[in-house]
């Protein structure tokens, strides 16, 4: 059975925090809380927990996986990022946007794109999930948590309960949130490429 926990979206506990840092950090699985909907997400380094996400949400290796991170010094570590690149993303992070860009090396294989070697980056706009990651201190390996056969975000954390509680280490109740995941956005290539159309607006990036 899962630990469920309910985090103050505005000021989030730090106890809790801490205890959702120790779980991923012993390899669970958590769900919790950003800015476009529910993402269900684990340690950056951990392949079962990894295998684990990919079971729950049907999805392959070639997934377009995405690290959480706390802010551009960490983004910039694990992703390559030109100058322009670089202040399109400042200019709208924290926010509802997923970043498509070249990996680096701090990157695990198994959480690049196999055939382009790309990753994808975000900084969520939510206090829980930025708790988190200051806690953590490294990235986060997430996705968004639309379910098989579903096409929108998981919203309601009393609907992911009885859905995922026997699957799932945590499930942190962090209010109900839009169904709507990010806006996606690949940037490995130069150009501003919006691959779908989300929360976020894609008018910055459109020429």
């Amino acid at each position: 059975m899962s630990q469920f926990f309910y985090i103050h979206p505005d000021n989030p506990q730090a106890r809790l925090v801490k205890q959702t840092c120790e779980l991923v950090q012993k390899g669970e699985v958590i769900v919790y809380p950003t800015d476009s909907g529910y993402a269900i997400g684990c340690q950056m380094e951990n392949k079962k927990a990894l295998e684990q996400i990919c079971r729950i949400r049907n999805i392959g290796k070639d997934h377009n996986f995405t690290l959480m991170c706390r802010g551009m010094s960490e983004l910039s570590e694990y992703a390559r990022v030109d100058n322009i690149a670089f202040r399109q993303i400042k200019n709208n992070t924290p926010g509802p946007y997923t970043f498509i860009l070249k990996a680096t090396k701090e990157v695990p294989k198994r959480l690049q794109n196999p055939k382009r070697k790309t990753i994808g980056i975000r900084v969520p706009d939510n206090n829980i999930a930025l708790a988190i990651l200051e806690e953590l201190g490294e990235p986060l390996m997430s996705t968004t948590l639309i379910l098989p056969n579903e096409d929108v975000a998981e919203s309601d954390p009393d609907e992911i309960r009885e859905k995922l509680e026997r699957q799932v280490g945590l499930i942190i109740h962090g209010g109900y949130l839009g169904e709507q995941p990010t806006t996606v956005i690949d940037l490995s290539d130069g150009e501003a490429l919006i691959i779908r159309e989300g929360s976020g607006d894609t008018l910055p990036f459109e020429d």
